[in-house]
């Protein structure tokens, strides 16, 4: 018995510190800079998004972005950069789903450690796209291969195509939610808006239009993977590239591909400025 209590003294320490660890400021301001390079490269696929509305190439998607990113002179620095803040945000967002809102009741609780551990996953995915690029291994052409080749495998396994409509309508409706945000206003409550009221004006603005200019993009993305399962076609599983590509074949789509490029890059300067508003400790 006393070397049971022991073991569990033991790990309740190991936790603390784990806790600890995770809540310090340092931690704290690399978090803060994840969200800022999210920004950025929001930014470039909003700027990638137009080049192609007016005739231009590009791969409108993260991979794209981090390819232009590279690009610059200074893109060694940029990548590394940007990849510990992703990470620094990944490692933030996991500890809220392990640690935090214990407070809450169960329901609540629940959902508030799902939307963090999701948030964690994304912000790792990140990382390790600009992690690749900054290796020199990665490539637009090849994420999307990889892309393509991982639909393929899991349409031959079973239950992979009930799976892939289901990751396919679960992003859609990400993207209804991330519309429903934005037009409620409701992302101002994870800020601490400025005081000034031209200030708190431009923040609210570049939320709304940017939250629902991504919602548009996850809507797009999520219903393209659940056609292109349903039709046995996971070439055209293309993901955030292929959802705006569809949305620029569509009668007048290079006027709200452009529209939805615009909104991008308001959402980018809205993660941007999210770095120095957000509230950390909700």
């Amino acid at each position: 018995m006393h070397k049971g209590t022991t073991i569990k003294r033991e790990l309740r320490q190991a936790a603390d510190a784990a806790e600890d660890a995770t809540n310090s400021r340092a931690l704290e301001l690399f978090a803060r800079a994840g969200f800022a390079a999210s920004g950025v490269l929001h930014f470039l696929v909003g700027l990638i998004a137009i080049r192609l509305a007016t005739g231009g190439s590009g791969s409108a998607d993260f991979s794209g972005a981090v390819s232009e990113l590279a690009s610059q002179p200074a893109g060694p620095f940029l990548l590394w950069g940007s990849f510990a803040a992703c990470a620094a945000l990944a490692i933030w967002q996991a500890s809220d789903a392990i640690f935090d809102y214990g407070h809450l009741p169960t329901k609540q609780k629940a959902g508030k450690k799902l939307k963090a551990a999701v948030q964690a996953l994304v912000f790792a995915g990140l990382a390790l796209t600009v992690a690749s690029f900054a290796m020199g291994t990665g490539s637009g052409a090849d994420n999307q291969k990889s892309a393509s080749d991982l639909t393929v495998n899991l349409m031959k396994a079973p239950g992979g195509v009930a799976l892939l409509v289901l990751v396919g309508v679960g992003i859609a409706v990400t993207g209804v939610i991330y519309g429903v945000r934005g037009i409620r206003k409701s992302f101002e409550k994870h800020l601490r808006m400025p005081s000034d009221p031209r200030a708190r004006t431009a923040v609210t603005v570049l939320g709304v239009t940017g939250y629902v200019a991504k919602g548009i993009v996850l809507f797009l993305t999520g219903l393209l993977i659940a056609i292109a399962t349903l039709r046995a076609h996971p070439e055209e599983s293309t993901g955030l590239d292929g959802g705006l590509k569809a949305l620029r074949d569509q009668p007048f789509g290079i006027y709200l591909l452009a529209a939805v490029g615009a909104g991008l890059i308001c959402y980018g300067i809205y993660m941007v400025v999210r770095a120095r508003l957000a509230n950390m400790n909700q």
